[in-house]
Protein backbone atom coordinates (compact mmCIF):
# COMPACT_ATOMS: atom_id res chain seq x y z
CA UNK A 1 0.00 0.00 0.00
CA UNK A 2 1.60 3.22 -0.92
CA UNK A 3 1.95 5.81 1.74
CA UNK A 4 -0.22 8.42 0.33
CA UNK A 5 -3.17 5.98 0.50
CA UNK A 6 -1.91 4.98 3.91
CA UNK A 7 -2.15 8.61 5.31
CA UNK A 8 -5.13 9.70 3.46
CA UNK A 9 -7.04 6.26 4.74
CA UNK A 10 -6.01 7.60 8.47
CA UNK A 11 -7.03 11.21 7.59
CA UNK A 12 -10.56 9.79 6.51
CA UNK A 13 -10.60 7.54 9.86
CA UNK A 14 -10.24 10.39 12.04
CA UNK A 15 -12.68 12.98 9.88
CA UNK A 16 -14.95 9.68 10.35
CA UNK A 17 -14.23 9.62 14.34
CA UNK A 18 -15.36 13.05 14.49
CA UNK A 19 -18.26 13.33 12.19
CA UNK A 20 -17.27 15.03 9.43
CA UNK A 21 -18.43 12.23 6.83
CA UNK A 22 -18.56 14.91 4.04
CA UNK A 23 -14.85 15.60 4.74
CA UNK A 24 -13.90 11.90 5.12
CA UNK A 25 -15.67 10.85 1.90
CA UNK A 26 -13.36 13.46 -0.30
CA UNK A 27 -10.24 12.01 1.57
CA UNK A 28 -11.36 8.31 1.08
CA UNK A 29 -12.12 9.32 -2.91
CA UNK A 30 -8.49 10.93 -2.87
CA UNK A 31 -6.92 7.90 -1.99
CA UNK A 32 -8.73 4.96 -3.89
CA UNK A 33 -7.38 7.64 -7.00
CA UNK A 34 -3.83 6.98 -5.63
CA UNK A 35 -4.13 3.44 -4.92
CA UNK A 36 -5.39 3.13 -8.62
CA UNK A 37 -2.11 4.99 -10.54
CA UNK A 38 0.52 2.82 -11.86
CA UNK A 39 3.39 3.01 -8.91
CA UNK A 40 6.29 0.72 -8.11
CA UNK A 41 6.42 -2.90 -7.05
CA UNK A 42 6.84 -3.08 -3.21
CA UNK A 43 10.41 -4.35 -2.30
CA UNK A 44 10.98 -5.88 1.04
CA UNK A 45 8.63 -5.23 4.33
CA UNK A 46 6.54 -2.34 5.03
CA UNK A 47 5.89 -0.19 8.34
CA UNK A 48 2.59 1.83 6.48
CA UNK A 49 0.30 2.80 9.02
CA UNK A 50 -2.46 0.25 9.67
CA UNK A 51 -5.48 1.14 7.90
CA UNK A 52 -9.03 2.09 10.07
CA UNK A 53 -11.21 -0.98 8.89
CA UNK A 54 -13.96 1.01 9.40
CA UNK A 55 -14.29 2.93 6.17
CA UNK A 56 -15.34 0.66 2.75
CA UNK A 57 -17.59 2.98 1.09
CA UNK A 58 -16.81 5.86 -1.01
CA UNK A 59 -20.22 7.85 -0.89
CA UNK A 60 -21.58 9.56 2.76
CA UNK A 61 -25.38 10.40 2.91
CA UNK A 62 -27.36 10.16 5.61
CA UNK A 63 -31.03 10.37 6.05
CA UNK A 64 -32.85 9.91 9.29
CA UNK A 65 -36.32 8.92 9.88
CA UNK A 66 -38.28 8.10 12.47
CA UNK A 67 -40.65 5.02 12.39
CA UNK A 68 -44.78 6.02 11.73
CA UNK A 69 -47.01 4.97 13.72
CA UNK A 70 -48.96 1.38 12.42
CA UNK A 71 -50.93 2.47 9.90
CA UNK A 72 -54.92 0.93 9.31
CA UNK A 73 -54.97 -2.24 8.22
CA UNK A 74 -57.70 -4.50 7.31
CA UNK A 75 -60.86 -4.92 9.28
CA UNK A 76 -58.84 -8.01 10.81
CA UNK A 77 -56.23 -6.03 12.80
CA UNK A 78 -53.51 -3.02 12.02
CA UNK A 79 -50.11 -3.50 10.45
CA UNK A 80 -47.00 -2.61 12.70
CA UNK A 81 -43.89 -0.82 11.92
CA UNK A 82 -41.70 -1.35 15.19
CA UNK A 83 -38.55 -0.56 16.77
CA UNK A 84 -36.88 -3.57 18.95
CA UNK A 85 -33.71 -4.73 20.11
CA UNK A 86 -31.81 -8.24 20.53
CA UNK A 87 -29.27 -9.18 22.33
CA UNK A 88 -26.30 -12.52 21.61
CA UNK A 89 -23.27 -13.30 23.00
CA UNK A 90 -22.46 -10.20 24.54
CA UNK A 91 -23.47 -8.66 21.42
CA UNK A 92 -26.52 -6.50 21.06
CA UNK A 93 -28.82 -4.92 17.94
CA UNK A 94 -31.25 -2.72 17.06
CA UNK A 95 -33.84 -3.61 14.30
CA UNK A 96 -37.08 -2.24 12.98
CA UNK A 97 -40.47 -4.71 11.84
CA UNK A 98 -42.59 -4.46 9.45
CA UNK A 99 -45.25 -6.81 10.41
CA UNK A 100 -48.75 -6.94 7.68
CA UNK A 101 -51.92 -6.61 8.90
CA UNK A 102 -53.40 -9.99 9.96
CA UNK A 103 -56.28 -11.75 7.86
CA UNK A 104 -57.83 -14.78 8.34
CA UNK A 105 -55.00 -16.34 5.47
CA UNK A 106 -52.30 -15.05 6.92
CA UNK A 107 -53.56 -16.44 10.72
CA UNK A 108 -54.21 -20.02 9.01
CA UNK A 109 -50.83 -20.35 7.99
CA UNK A 110 -47.37 -18.85 8.52
CA UNK A 111 -45.80 -16.32 6.57
CA UNK A 112 -42.68 -15.42 5.10
CA UNK A 113 -39.94 -13.29 6.60
CA UNK A 114 -37.38 -11.13 4.46
CA UNK A 115 -34.04 -9.72 6.25
CA UNK A 116 -33.05 -6.49 4.64
CA UNK A 117 -29.66 -5.44 5.34
CA UNK A 118 -28.92 -1.77 4.43
CA UNK A 119 -25.84 0.11 3.27
CA UNK A 120 -22.85 2.13 4.87
CA UNK A 121 -24.23 5.57 6.67
CA UNK A 122 -27.76 4.10 6.10
CA UNK A 123 -30.24 3.15 8.74
CA UNK A 124 -32.96 0.83 9.13
CA UNK A 125 -35.76 3.89 8.25
CA UNK A 126 -33.97 4.88 5.60
CA UNK A 127 -33.49 1.17 3.47
CA UNK A 128 -37.11 0.78 3.73
CA UNK A 129 -38.44 3.80 2.33
CA UNK A 130 -35.83 3.51 -0.27
CA UNK A 131 -36.31 0.16 -1.17
CA UNK A 132 -39.99 0.28 -0.71
CA UNK A 133 -40.33 -3.51 0.34
CA UNK A 134 -42.92 -3.20 2.78
CA UNK A 135 -45.48 -1.96 -0.08
CA UNK A 136 -44.11 -5.41 -1.84
CA UNK A 137 -44.65 -7.42 1.06
CA UNK A 138 -47.61 -5.70 2.08
CA UNK A 139 -49.80 -7.35 -0.54
CA UNK A 140 -48.14 -10.72 -0.35
CA UNK A 141 -48.37 -11.06 3.71
CA UNK A 142 -44.29 -11.22 4.10
CA UNK A 143 -42.62 -10.29 7.48
CA UNK A 144 -39.97 -7.52 7.28
CA UNK A 145 -37.13 -7.43 9.48
CA UNK A 146 -34.40 -4.77 9.37
CA UNK A 147 -31.27 -4.79 12.00
CA UNK A 148 -29.12 -1.73 11.74
CA UNK A 149 -25.50 -1.45 12.44
CA UNK A 150 -24.26 0.48 15.27
CA UNK A 151 -21.96 3.16 14.68
CA UNK A 152 -20.05 1.45 17.26
CA UNK A 153 -19.61 -1.80 15.61
CA UNK A 154 -18.37 0.40 12.44
CA UNK A 155 -17.75 4.09 11.64
CA UNK A 156 -19.64 4.49 8.79
CA UNK A 157 -22.47 1.87 10.06
CA UNK A 158 -21.24 -0.97 7.45
CA UNK A 159 -21.87 -4.47 8.31
CA UNK A 160 -18.30 -5.99 8.44
CA UNK A 161 -18.45 -8.37 5.38
CA UNK A 162 -14.78 -7.80 4.91
CA UNK A 163 -13.03 -9.30 8.28
CA UNK A 164 -12.78 -12.87 8.03
CA UNK A 165 -13.88 -12.94 11.87
CA UNK A 166 -17.72 -11.85 10.15
CA UNK A 167 -17.41 -14.23 7.35
CA UNK A 168 -17.56 -17.57 9.78
CA UNK A 169 -20.79 -19.47 10.92
CA UNK A 170 -21.09 -19.15 14.92
CA UNK A 171 -19.10 -16.19 14.74
CA UNK A 172 -19.54 -11.74 14.77
CA UNK A 173 -22.11 -10.78 12.66
CA UNK A 174 -23.09 -13.58 11.05
CA UNK A 175 -24.49 -15.24 14.24
CA UNK A 176 -26.13 -12.47 15.56
CA UNK A 177 -27.84 -11.77 12.55
CA UNK A 178 -28.37 -15.24 12.02
CA UNK A 179 -29.95 -15.13 15.89
CA UNK A 180 -32.21 -12.61 14.99
CA UNK A 181 -33.56 -13.87 12.53
CA UNK A 182 -34.27 -17.30 14.22
CA UNK A 183 -36.12 -14.68 17.13
CA UNK A 184 -38.27 -12.83 14.89
CA UNK A 185 -39.04 -16.07 13.28
CA UNK A 186 -40.48 -17.45 16.37
CA UNK A 187 -41.81 -14.26 17.28
CA UNK A 188 -44.01 -13.83 14.40
CA UNK A 189 -44.40 -17.32 13.92
CA UNK A 190 -43.23 -17.19 10.22
CA UNK A 191 -42.73 -19.83 8.22
CA UNK A 192 -38.80 -21.34 8.43
CA UNK A 193 -39.05 -23.03 5.35
CA UNK A 194 -39.07 -19.34 3.59
CA UNK A 195 -36.53 -16.96 5.33
CA UNK A 196 -35.09 -14.87 2.78
CA UNK A 197 -32.15 -12.18 3.05
CA UNK A 198 -31.12 -9.13 1.11
CA UNK A 199 -28.98 -6.08 1.19
CA UNK A 200 -27.29 -2.89 -0.51
CA UNK A 201 -23.44 -3.19 -0.80
CA UNK A 202 -22.10 -3.57 2.44
CA UNK A 203 -25.74 -5.07 3.15
CA UNK A 204 -25.39 -6.94 -0.23
CA UNK A 205 -21.97 -8.50 0.72
CA UNK A 206 -23.36 -9.39 3.92
CA UNK A 207 -26.47 -11.47 2.68
CA UNK A 208 -24.36 -13.59 0.73
CA UNK A 209 -22.13 -14.22 3.71
CA UNK A 210 -25.35 -15.09 5.60
CA UNK A 211 -26.32 -17.72 2.63
CA UNK A 212 -22.53 -19.43 2.21
CA UNK A 213 -22.45 -19.67 6.21
CA UNK A 214 -26.42 -20.33 7.09
CA UNK A 215 -27.54 -22.24 3.96
CA UNK A 216 -29.91 -24.33 6.40
CA UNK A 217 -31.38 -20.99 7.61
CA UNK A 218 -32.12 -18.46 4.56
CA UNK A 219 -33.97 -20.48 1.71
CA UNK A 220 -32.58 -17.68 -0.96
CA UNK A 221 -30.40 -14.31 -1.14
CA UNK A 222 -30.48 -11.12 -2.68
CA UNK A 223 -27.54 -9.08 -3.66
CA UNK A 224 -27.72 -5.53 -4.36
CA UNK A 225 -24.52 -3.86 -5.82
CA UNK A 226 -22.32 -6.50 -3.41
CA UNK A 227 -19.29 -8.75 -3.27
CA UNK A 228 -19.35 -12.28 -3.23
CA UNK A 229 -18.47 -14.07 0.39
CA UNK A 230 -14.60 -14.51 1.35
CA UNK A 231 -14.07 -11.37 -1.67
CA UNK A 232 -11.92 -9.62 1.08
CA UNK A 233 -9.92 -10.36 4.29
CA UNK A 234 -9.13 -6.98 5.46
CA UNK A 235 -9.80 -3.44 4.40
CA UNK A 236 -7.24 -2.96 1.55
CA UNK A 237 -8.43 -6.09 0.09
CA UNK A 238 -11.63 -5.02 0.32
CA UNK A 239 -10.96 -1.68 -1.44
CA UNK A 240 -9.23 -3.36 -4.16
CA UNK A 241 -12.50 -6.32 -4.70
CA UNK A 242 -14.60 -2.70 -5.08
CA UNK A 243 -12.67 -0.87 -6.97
CA UNK A 244 -10.95 -3.89 -9.53
CA UNK A 245 -13.33 -6.69 -8.94
CA UNK A 246 -12.75 -9.87 -6.32
CA UNK A 247 -9.65 -11.66 -7.00
CA UNK A 248 -9.74 -15.45 -8.78
CA UNK A 249 -9.27 -17.04 -5.77
CA UNK A 250 -12.04 -15.38 -3.57
CA UNK A 251 -14.01 -17.34 -1.37
CA UNK A 252 -14.69 -20.69 -0.81
CA UNK A 253 -16.07 -22.29 -4.00
CA UNK A 254 -16.76 -25.77 -2.49
CA UNK A 255 -19.55 -24.71 -0.23
CA UNK A 256 -23.41 -25.19 -0.61
CA UNK A 257 -25.10 -21.63 -2.04
CA UNK A 258 -28.70 -20.75 -1.71
CA UNK A 259 -30.47 -19.61 -4.57
CA UNK A 260 -29.24 -15.67 -5.20
CA UNK A 261 -30.47 -13.17 -7.39
CA UNK A 262 -27.83 -10.53 -8.24
CA UNK A 263 -28.62 -7.20 -9.21
CA UNK A 264 -25.58 -4.43 -10.33
CA UNK A 265 -25.52 -1.73 -12.40
CA UNK A 266 -22.57 -1.51 -14.93
CA UNK A 267 -21.69 1.67 -13.96
CA UNK A 268 -21.54 1.99 -10.82
CA UNK A 269 -17.79 3.93 -9.50
CA UNK A 270 -18.38 1.91 -5.49
CA UNK A 271 -18.44 -1.30 -6.15
CA UNK A 272 -16.81 -3.32 -9.47
CA UNK A 273 -19.69 -4.83 -11.88
CA UNK A 274 -17.71 -8.14 -11.94
CA UNK A 275 -18.90 -8.75 -8.22
CA UNK A 276 -21.62 -9.46 -9.02
CA UNK A 277 -21.23 -12.29 -11.68
CA UNK A 278 -19.05 -13.74 -9.12
CA UNK A 279 -20.89 -13.95 -6.31
CA UNK A 280 -22.31 -17.26 -8.19
CA UNK A 281 -19.06 -17.85 -10.49
CA UNK A 282 -18.96 -21.84 -11.84
CA UNK A 283 -22.83 -21.36 -12.32
CA UNK A 284 -23.46 -22.26 -15.78
CA UNK A 285 -25.78 -20.07 -17.67
CA UNK A 286 -29.33 -21.40 -19.03
CA UNK A 287 -30.91 -18.12 -20.64
CA UNK A 288 -30.38 -14.44 -21.60
CA UNK A 289 -32.45 -11.64 -21.74
CA UNK A 290 -32.97 -8.43 -22.38
CA UNK A 291 -35.36 -5.80 -21.50
CA UNK A 292 -36.04 -2.41 -19.66
CA UNK A 293 -37.67 -0.57 -17.28
CA UNK A 294 -41.22 1.44 -17.69
CA UNK A 295 -38.94 4.20 -17.74
CA UNK A 296 -36.57 3.19 -20.41
CA UNK A 297 -33.74 1.86 -18.35
CA UNK A 298 -32.11 -0.98 -19.99
CA UNK A 299 -31.22 -4.48 -18.30
CA UNK A 300 -29.84 -7.76 -19.51
CA UNK A 301 -31.18 -10.56 -17.16
CA UNK A 302 -29.39 -13.91 -17.28
CA UNK A 303 -30.59 -17.26 -15.73
CA UNK A 304 -28.15 -19.96 -14.36
CA UNK A 305 -28.79 -23.32 -13.97
CA UNK A 306 -28.46 -25.30 -10.03
CA UNK A 307 -25.51 -27.32 -10.08
CA UNK A 308 -25.30 -30.39 -7.21
CA UNK A 309 -24.88 -28.52 -3.65
CA UNK A 310 -25.63 -24.77 -5.15
CA UNK A 311 -29.31 -23.04 -6.01
CA UNK A 312 -30.24 -21.44 -9.38
CA UNK A 313 -29.46 -17.86 -10.12
CA UNK A 314 -30.09 -14.99 -12.15
CA UNK A 315 -28.22 -12.23 -12.69
CA UNK A 316 -29.46 -8.18 -13.87
CA UNK A 317 -27.06 -6.13 -15.23
CA UNK A 318 -28.38 -2.64 -15.14
CA UNK A 319 -26.91 -0.77 -17.77
CA UNK A 320 -26.07 3.02 -17.04
CA UNK A 321 -26.68 2.19 -13.28
CA UNK A 322 -24.63 3.19 -10.83
CA UNK A 323 -24.49 2.66 -7.24
CA UNK A 324 -28.09 2.79 -6.19
CA UNK A 325 -31.22 0.13 -5.33
CA UNK A 326 -32.70 -0.30 -9.04
CA UNK A 327 -36.60 1.25 -8.69
CA UNK A 328 -36.38 2.77 -5.49
CA UNK A 329 -38.24 5.80 -3.97
CA UNK A 330 -36.34 9.08 -3.81
CA UNK A 331 -37.24 9.31 -0.21
CA UNK A 332 -34.61 6.89 0.53
CA UNK A 333 -30.86 7.35 -0.07
CA UNK A 334 -28.84 5.37 -2.88
CA UNK A 335 -31.96 4.33 -4.87
CA UNK A 336 -32.58 4.71 -8.53
CA UNK A 337 -36.05 5.37 -8.86
CA UNK A 338 -36.22 5.20 -12.87
CA UNK A 339 -34.39 1.69 -12.54
CA UNK A 340 -36.25 -1.72 -12.84
CA UNK A 341 -38.17 -2.46 -9.58
CA UNK A 342 -35.56 -4.54 -7.79
CA UNK A 343 -37.62 -4.92 -5.01
CA UNK A 344 -40.64 -6.42 -6.84
CA UNK A 345 -38.26 -8.71 -8.68
CA UNK A 346 -36.22 -10.02 -4.91
CA UNK A 347 -39.79 -10.98 -3.53
CA UNK A 348 -40.93 -12.94 -7.15
CA UNK A 349 -37.71 -15.12 -6.83
CA UNK A 350 -37.35 -15.19 -3.04
CA UNK A 351 -41.10 -16.61 -3.22
CA UNK A 352 -40.19 -19.06 -5.44
CA UNK A 353 -37.97 -20.78 -3.48
CA UNK A 354 -38.17 -22.28 0.07
CA UNK A 355 -36.26 -24.76 2.35
CA UNK A 356 -36.46 -28.70 1.62
CA UNK A 357 -35.38 -31.42 4.45
CA UNK A 358 -32.11 -31.47 2.67
CA UNK A 359 -30.98 -28.33 3.98
CA UNK A 360 -32.91 -27.61 7.18
CA UNK A 361 -31.41 -27.25 10.18
CA UNK A 362 -31.77 -26.71 13.69
CA UNK A 363 -30.73 -23.54 15.77
CA UNK A 364 -27.50 -21.63 14.29
CA UNK A 365 -25.05 -21.66 16.47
Amino acid sequence: MNPLFAGLMDKAALLTRQGRLGEATEAIQRALRSEAEPRPAASGGSNAPTVDPEIIEVEARVIDREPRAPSPGSAEGTEQWVKGTFAHQGRSIDYMLFVPAPTPERREAPQPLVVMLHGCTQNAADFAAGTRMNEHARACGATVLYPEQTQRANGQKCWNWFKSQHQQRGRGEPALLAALTQHVTQQQHADPCRIYVAGLSAGGAMADVLGHCYPDVYAAVGVHSGLPHGAAHDVASALSAMQRGAAPSFGHGTAPRPPTIVFHGDADKTVHASNGLAVFAGATPVEVKEGQSPSGRRFTRTLYAAPSGYGDSEHWRLHGAGHAWSGGSPQGSYTQPEGVDASREILRFFLGHRLDDSRQGGQPS
